[in-house]
C-alpha cells in the first residue's frame, strides 16, 4: 500500500492540491457529506480484500482518494465519537471511559459549533454517542446541531443556497447485527442479491481465529452486513446526485473504529483501529489516488473546518489534513483503551506505518476480559469453549484445540509490551518486542509514548471514581445559568445580546414556538423584529441545559 512508483507518487502530489481558501459567499464554501460506518476495518474490495462485495464503495475509491492509515483514537464507539465531535484526545478531556458521560474542560466545544458559526446547516442521522450527554434526553447540546434523529438531511435546511455539513451513520455493520436474529439477519439483508451473500467457507480467517463453523458463519454474517451497507451508501450518494449537488459536495466515507468482533472492536490491535477513509472531491482530488500518511481519525474535524475556511481553534489537538490549513503528516496515532464497559484496563498504543507499540499496563489482566456484551457474540462463546476444552482434555494427545496465536489473545495474563511489523505480520501474532534486531525501534516508540502521555496530560492513570468526581462532584450534574437577555431599541427593530455566566456555555435561540422549533447558535448581537417571542437557553458538553428563558420583544 505504500506507493513507491513515480506515476502514483505525482497522483498523490495533484490529489492533494486543494484551493487555499474560500471566500465568505455561501456559494464559495463545498457542501460537506460524511458517511459512517459502524465497527468496520477496511474490510472492502478497493482495499484489496478479495472477499467482500462493496460495488458502490470500490466504485466511489475510483472517484477520490482511499487513505490506508487511518486509525481510530479508540477501538470502541463512545470514547472514538468524542474524540472525532471535540478534536481532543479522549485521555486529555476525560472521555477515555466507555460511556463515562465526561465533563469536558470549559473551552472544548463540538466543531460543528463553529461550522454553524461560519453560516453552515449542520444534520445528523442520527448517532451521536459522543460520551457527554446529559438526561433526560441523553442528545447533545441544542448548539451541536441544527438538527438530528432518523429524519435529518441536507434536504430540511429551508434555504437551499445555505451550504451543508450532513452526517449519515449506519449502523447495519453494528457488531450486535452480527449476532442479530434469523428474522434480523434477513431484514438487514433483504436487498442482497442470491450471489452477493458470502460463502462461509470461502472467507479467510486471520491467524487468531479458530477455524470452526461457528467462526466462519459470524466472518461472513459480518461480510454481508458490509455489504447491504454499501446499498444505503448508494441511496445516499443517489440523493446527492438527484439533488445535483454531487459537483459541489465534499463526501466522506470513514468507519469509527475496527472490526466487532472478538479481537477486533474494544481492542488496540490493528484490527479494532485501522478504518477505512475515502473521500472524494471532485475537481479537487485526483480520482483513484491513494494516500499513505499517517492519518487519526479526529482529525476528520478540523479538517472539516480547513475545508470550509473557518479557522481551527488553537486548544485542538486534532489537525487538518486537507485544505488551506493543512497540517505536516503525523508520525504516529496513538489510541487507548480503557474501562470497557464492566471490565477495567489501560493499554496505550502507538501505530506508525510499519510498526505498531502497545503498552499493557496491566500485563496480570487477559487481553479477553469478560465482558457481558462481547460474550454474546458466537465467536467469543466459541472462543470460550476452545480455551476450556484445550486445557481440561483429560488425554494429553487432544488439547490442541487452538494453536499459539488463537491462545495468546485468551491466556489469563500478557505480555507489559507488544510490537508488530504491520506490513508483514497484519494479524499481529508474532510479538518482536524481545527481538534483538527491534529493540532500537521499540526504545523510539516506547519514548514517543512516554512524550505524548507526557504532552497530553493523559488522565489514565487517575482511577474513574476519582475523576467523575473532579468533573461532577457528588455525582450532581451541573446546570448550565440561566442566560440574561439585553434589549435595545435599534431604528425601528431591536438590538438583543445574550450571556451566559457558565464559562464555556453557547447559547442556543429560537423566535419559533413548539417542540420542533428550530434552534440557532447565537454567535453575536442580533436585530429582531418587535412584537415577536424570543426563547433562549444555554448548553455545555456534559452540563445539563439551562432552563428556557422566553422574552417578547416590545414594540
Amino acid at each position: 500500500m505504500i506507493m513507491r512508483r513515480p506515476l502514483e507518487a505525482i497522483l498523490l502530489t495533484l490529489a492533494l492540491l486543494v484551493v487555499p481558501a474560500f471566500g465568505q459567499g455561501q456559494k464559495d464554501r463545498p457542501n460537506i457529506l460524511w458517511i459512517s460506518a459502524e465497527d468496520i476495518s477496511p474490510d472492502l474490495g478497493s482495499y484489496g480484500d478479495g472477499y467482500a462485495i462493496t460495488p458502490t464503495l470500490d466504485q466511489f475509491a475510483t472517484e477520490g482518494m482511499r487513505f490506508v492509515n487511518a486509525f481510530s483514537t479508540a477501538p470502541v464507539c463512545a470514547p472514538s465519537r468524542s474524540a472525532i465531535i471535540t478534536g481532543m484526545y479522549p485521555t486529555t478531556i476525560g472521555s477515555l471511559h466507555m460511556r463515562s458521560k465526561a465533563v469536558p474542560p470549559a473551552g472544548v466545544k463540538a466543531f460543528t459549533e463553529y461550522l454553524r458559526g461560519a453560516g453552515y446547516y449542520c444534520s445528523n442521522n442520527a448517532k451521536t454517542d459522543y460520551n457527554f450527554e446529559a438526561p433526560p434526553s441523553n442528545r447533545p447540546p441544542q448548539t451541536v446541531w441544527d438538527e438530528t434523529g432518523n429524519r435529518a438531511h441536507w434536504r430540511n435546511r429551508r434555504d437551499r443556497s445555505q451550504p451543508f455539513f450532513a452526517v449519515f451513520n449506519l449502523n447495519v455493520t453494528h457488531e450486535s447485527q452480527v449476532r442479530a436474529s434469523e428474522a434480523d439477519y434477513r431484514r438487514n439483508t433483504a436487498r442482497l442479491k442470491p450471489e452477493q451473500f458470502h460463502d462461509p467457507a470461502k472467507g479467510v480467517l486471520p491467524t487468531y481465529y479458530p477455524d470452526t463453523p461457528v467462526v466462519r458463519r459470524d466472518w461472513a454474517r459480518y461480510y454481508d452486513n458490509i455489504t447491504a451497507m454499501d446499498y444505503q451508501v448508494a441511496d445516499i450518494l443517489k440523493q446527492l446526485d438527484d439533488d445535483r449537488l454531487t459537483s459541489e459536495t465534499i463526501v466522506f466515507f470513514w468507519g469509527d473504529h475496527g472490526r466487532g468482533l472478538p479481537r477486533g472492536k474494544r481492542n488496540v490491535y490493528d484490527s479494532g483501529i485501522r478504518v477505512p477513509l475515502i473521500i472524494r472531491w471532485p475537481g479537487r482530488i485526483a480520482p483513484g489516488s491513494v494516500n499513505d500518511q499517517i492519518v487519526s481519525l479526529f482529525d476528520l474535524g478540523p479538517t472539516v473546518l480547513s475545508l470550509a475556511g473557518v479557522k481551527v481553534p488553537a486548544h485542538m489537538q486534532a489537525q487538518p489534513f486537507l485544505g488551506a490549513q493543512k497540517r505536516s503528516p503525523r508520525r504516529y496515532a496513538f489510541s487507548h483503551r480503557d474501562r470497557m464497559d464492566e471490565a477495567h484496563d489501560m493499554v496505550r498504543s502507538v501505530m506508525g506505518k510499519r510498526y505498531h507499540y502497545i503498552r499493557n499496563f496491566h500485563p496480570d489482566r487477559t487481553g479477553a476480559q469478560y465482558i457481558d456484551y462481547l460474550e454474546e457474540m458466537p465467536t467469543m462463546k466459541e472462543l470460550r469453549r476452545l480455551f476450556k476444552e484445550h486445557f481440561n482434555a483429560l488425554d494429553p494427545n487432544y488439547g490442541k484445540a487452538l494453536n499459539d496465536a488463537q491462545l495468546a489473545f485468551l491466556r489469563p495474563s500478557r505480555p507489559a509490551e507488544e510490537l508488530y511489523d504491520v506490513t508483514l505480520d497484519r494479524h499481529e501474532v508474532n510479538n518482536l518486542a524481545a527481538s534483538p534486531e527491534h529493540q532500537e525501534v521499540l526504545r523510539e516508540m516506547r519514548g514517543a509514548l512516554d512524550q505524548w502521555q507526557k504532552e497530553t496530560k493523559d488522565l489514565g492513570s487517575v482511577p474513574e471514581q476519582e475523576l467523575r468526581e473532579r468533573m461532577r462532584p457528588g455525582g450532581v450534574w451541573q446546570q448550565v445559568a440561566v442566560p440574561a437577555i439585553s434589549i435595545t431599541p435599534a431604528g425601528g427593530r431591536v438590538k438583543v445580546i445574550l450571556t451566559s455566566a457558565t464559562e464555556g456555555a453557547s447559547i442556543a435561540y429560537t423566535i419559533e414556538s413548539g417542540r420542533e422549533a428550530h434552534w440557532l447558535l447565537y454567535t453575536g448581537e442580533l436585530y429582531l423584529d418587535p412584537g415577536q417571542v424570543l426563547r433562549v437557553k444555554s448548553c455545555r458538553l456534559g452540563y445539563l441545559e439551562s432552563d428556557e428563558v422566553t422574552r417578547p420583544l416590545g414594540q
